[in-house]
């Protein structure tokens, strides 16, 4: 697992308080965020499709069968073996199969390597991920942020990044996704710690609601 020291973070999150007004209000509630580490595997990329257009709720639901089915090495060799319905029957939409077996070829086949993203500057790690069918911009930025630790990775049209900043800016609607990337080129090279704030602020709005007493003064 890979992700930025606390050095880093604290001065990405202290350079985007004295930019952001809504960012200063959740680096005041969130503090230094804690950094989404995953491992930078075929897991994870084969994990992010499973979660994309779902509910967190629901995608838990189906990854949990998934890896009942799979067993604990989810794997490009036990994703090309195993029985596509098999898949669906946990939950897993077709083309979200397609996409599962698309980039266990392209790890197989070395046209997607690890070690190779690991060694390469953002952009021609994000070209390498884009390349592969089934990666797109969401999944990529996020295998970017939380697998390499790329602190300037965003992910493009993330819906809880987006409904915070609404909410920490008192927006009746929030961006679009368009809208927003274009907003967030002010927060560069820390488009990766924002989200994370923000992210955290949005977390521990949820976190007060169900639990009033979190939010006495």
């Amino acid at each position: 697992m890979s992700g930025p020291n606390e050095q880093l973070l604290k001065a990405g999150c202290e350079e985007l308080a004295g930019r952001d007004g809504a960012l200063a209000e959740a680096y005041a509630v969130v503090g230094i965020p804690v950094w989404r580490s995953t491992s930078a595997s075929y897991e994870t990329l084969a994990r992010t499709v499973a979660y994309q257009l779902i509910s967190t709720r629901a995608a838990d639901a189906i990854w949990g069968r998934v890896q009942a089915y799979l067993g604990p090495d989810i794997s490009p060799t036990s994703v090309l073996a195993c029985d596509q319905d098999g898949l669906r029957a946990c939950g897993m939409s077709r083309p979200k199969v397609a996409h599962m077996r698309s980039i266990a070829i392209a790890v197989e086949s070395d046209a997607l390597c690890f070690d190779r993203l690991r060694n390469s500057s953002t952009d021609v790690a994000r070209d390498d991920l884009l390349a592969v069918k089934g990666i797109g911009p969401w999944t990529a930025e996020l295998f970017l942020m939380n697998a390499l630790g790329q602190v300037d990775a965003f992910p493009v049209g993330d819906v809880g990044v987006m409904e915070a900043y609404r909410q920490l800016s008192n927006l009746d609607r929030r961006h679009d996704a368009k809208a927003f990337m274009r907003l967030a080129e002010a927060w560069r090279p820390y488009r990766g710690v924002a989200a994370h704030l923000l992210w955290g602020w949005l977390n521990a709005q949820r976190r007060a609601r169900s639990n009033p007493t979190l939010d006495r003064s």
